[in-house]
């Protein structure tokens, strides 16, 4: 065991090492100061609100496993600090390379840590698994396939800057189960991949901050921040008492599943991410709140007893159900919600047009998709060679392989 712990302090420091000083040099020598990165901002409330929910909401929404809780929050704090210096860089690159327009220093961060939240998402689907060294690898490589993505939404497909950003939610999540399909498989009955009422408990907690936290995310970067905000707080409210009402309805015994309630109440919120800054009525944000509660109790049913073992996927934290699923009928709700849009606007008469339209929007939410399936299996197979140190799955799901225990090295 000593020699095992030996590997990851010859590894993960100097990596952490040698990646700092690259950012350092980078924001040294040349495309940081090209901008007024300081230059004065009310947008600091917003971020605020986000950093608190990616940090400390998705931090203890992680903690699902019932000996990870150390490694849950920890490594997903280092992902962060780490993946936002990497986030930052890489716009400004952007920038450098006319790609994208200039923007003030505090609104690249902000967008830097919306970005993380697709790294988070895709940690949720490899928890317990993935080494430290091969999280910091993912997160590198997640961070430069998403921006890939964006720049093709946005230049190719006409998608809006803030929405090409929103995309998080899908790619975080196919780029994490394709990436997890590529670990080797536990061991069957393996206990330590289970959860307690202790880890359910301080899950739940992080699943409340997140929830809190949804309205500021889905109008960050929007115009239309006050519908944004009145949107997602009404889809947010009726997918939480969806989430009670159908856990009741679809266990043996009537009573609430955590599971349920930890998932289902985020549906909302990750429904009328494309929407919420457009929708007009807050009965139509309402029922998408409502659809993606349904389609996430319903759908942890059949994943997790049909399709996961068919595909021999293991999503740890389930984020399959409680962000791709609602997060693609956000997607087709987007497409349909613009159609019925344009009809009231007495806009049918021009159906080519109208078809161009949807083409586009189809195709940015598909290549999203595709691109994170296939980054995302490259991703995996280089995770999994010897140089990241992949752990063997004896090993999976245990803080005692990275944390030290100071109460069991004295015999308490």
């Amino acid at each position: 065991m000593p020699a095992q712990y030996l590997s990851f302090r010859c590894s993960v420091p100097w990596l952490l090492l040698l990646l700092q000083a690259l950012f350092l040099s980078y924001s040294f020598f040349g495309f940081l100061r090209a901008r007024d990165i300081y230059s004065p901002s009310s947008f600091y409330p917003e971020f605020q609100d986000v950093n608190h929910m990616v940090i400390f909401g998705f931090g203890f929404f992680l903690m699902v496993l019932r000996r990870y809780g150390f490694s849950s929050t920890g490594f997903n704090f280092l992902l962060i600090v780490l993946g936002v210096q990497c986030s930052v860089l890489v716009e400004d690159f952007l920038v450098f390379l006319r790609l994208q327009q200039s923007e003030d220093g505090l609104r690249s961060l902000a967008k830097a840590v919306v970005s993380m939240t697709a790294v988070v998402i895709s940690s949720g689907a490899v928890l317990g698994k993935a080494s430290p060294v091969q999280l910091i690898v993912m997160t590198l490589l997640e961070l430069i396939f998403f921006c890939i993505s964006r720049c093709i939404n946005r230049k190719f497909l006409q998608v809006p800057e803030h929405l090409s950003l929103l995309h998080v939610h899908l790619f975080g999540t196919y780029f994490g189960l394709a990436a997890t399909s590529r670990f080797p498989e536990p061991p069957p009955g393996l206990d330590k991949g289970r959860s307690t009422p202790k880890s359910d408990l301080f899950s739940m907690l992080g699943t409340v901050f997140v929830w809190v936290f949804w309205p500021s995310f889905n109008s960050l970067l929007a115009d239309s921040k006050k519908e944004a905000v009145l949107n997602t707080y009404l889809a947010l409210a009726v997918s939480a008492v969806a989430a009670f009402m159908l856990s009741a309805l679809t266990s043996k015994d009537g009573k609430f599943r955590m599971r349920h309630i930890h998932s289902a109440v985020l549906a909302g919120g990750v429904t009328v991410t494309y929407t919420a800054h457009s929708i007009q009525q807050p009965w139509i944000a309402m029922i998408l709140g409502l659809l993606g509660s349904v389609i996430t109790i319903l759908g942890s049913h059949c994943l997790q007893r049909c399709f996961n073992p068919a595909l021999k996927l293991q999503d740890t934290s389930g984020v399959h159900f409680t962000f791709g699923l609602p997060a693609v009928l956000g997607a087709v709700a987007s497409v349909v919600l613009f159609v019925v849009e344009r009809g009231i606007e007495k806009q049918w008469n021009d159906l080519s047009s109208l078809g161009y339209l949807v083409f586009f929007d189809i195709g940015a939410f598909c290549q999203t998709i595709s691109t994170a399936l296939i980054t995302g299996l490259i991703t995996g197979l280089i995770l999994n060679i010897k140089l990241l140190k992949a752990v063997h799955v004896s090993k999976y799901f245990d803080d005692q392989f990275y944390w030290e225990f100071p109460h069991l090295s004295v015999g308490f």
